[in-house]
């Protein structure tokens, strides 16, 4: 669908803007007109009722690791995989127009980033405040007009909220890296033969002795490449039955499509999530 008010198409990410997800969004698809919600469960609804034609969605963190709600959206979201991205993540400490660096007492942001920037934040004696967002943590920051106040957030945000940048990449870590994927109402299958491809796909294993170490035999015999597994609970049972799995190939590679056919003797419904384009971060 297009925007009534911008005639482009849109694209929606959780958080405000100036979030990591907006920028990754403006990075790769500067047509689509950038829609902001307020949970990922809101960002799934846009897409699915065609508020939206796409959605971006973290779903790794190189640090903080996966970003739990996503896996328990994605089966039953009717959603597909048809992009990733790789963003590293960037975090600069914001103030008001004016404000200097040794005025700060107060810092705010999502509690991930603020576990993230705690070097800065000892060396500095700052205090901690959780905000609910990073950017949002900006736009707070800029509504208060007090220079005693900071936020760490993304680049993108300074330019939004009309905020000074007091210290720049203050993260701890440089090398940290969250992963997104791009969701469509449409199963659009990335080429065979046409570079690295990824598929990512779910399964609940039989309650049988050795089921899953049988479900993933394929895998290897066939000399296919498992990038991801992770299990976690359905229905809310403890027995950690369902799993997303990713792999290196297209399904049409013979390999790949002995090792899916092998799984589904142990399995029950397996269900190809996407089959997309391997973003040249990994090579």
């Amino acid at each position: 669908m297009t925007s009534p008010s911008s005639g482009r198409p849109r694209i929606a990410y959780q958080g405000e803007p100036g979030a990591n997800s907006h920028a990754v969004c403006s990075e790769h698809y500067p047509d689509h007109e950038a829609l902001p919600c307020a949970s990922f469960e809101d960002v799934f609804a846009a897409v699915s009722q065609g508020e939206a034609d796409l959605a971006m969605i973290p779903i790794d963190n190189s640090i903080a690791g996966r970003v739990a709600d996503i896996h328990h959206f994605l089966p039953d979201s009717g959603l597909h995989i048809i992009a990733e991205h790789f963003l590293r993540i960037r975090f600069h400490l914001l103030g008001v127009p004016g404000a200097s660096l040794d005025q700060v007492r107060t810092v705010l942001s999502h509690v991930h980033a603020l576990g993230q920037c705690r070097k800065v934040i000892r060396e500095h004696g700052l205090v901690p405040q959780i905000s609910g967002d990073t950017a949002g943590a900006a736009r707070e920051v800029a509504e208060s007009g007090d220079p005693t106040q900071a936020a760490i957030s993304p680049p993108l945000a300074a330019e939004i909220y009309g905020l000074e940048i007091l210290a720049e990449d203050i993260e701890d870590e440089d090398h940290n890296t969250t992963r997104f994927v791009v969701l469509s109402r449409e199963f659009v299958q990335a080429p065979a033969g046409n570079g690295p491809v990824v598929t990512s796909f779910i399964f609940n294993v039989r309650n049988l002795p050795a089921a899953l170490y049988k479900a993933l035999g394929g895998f290897a015999t066939n000399g296919v490449n498992m990038t991801k597994l992770e299990s976690y609970m359905v229905g809310g049972h403890f027995s950690a039955t369902q799993f997303l799995a990713e792999v290196d190939g297209h399904p049409d590679d013979i390999g790949l499509a002995r090792a899916l056919e092998e799984l589904r003797f142990f399995t029950t419904d397996v269900k190809i999530l996407g089959v997309y384009p391997a973003d040249s971060f990994r090579s």
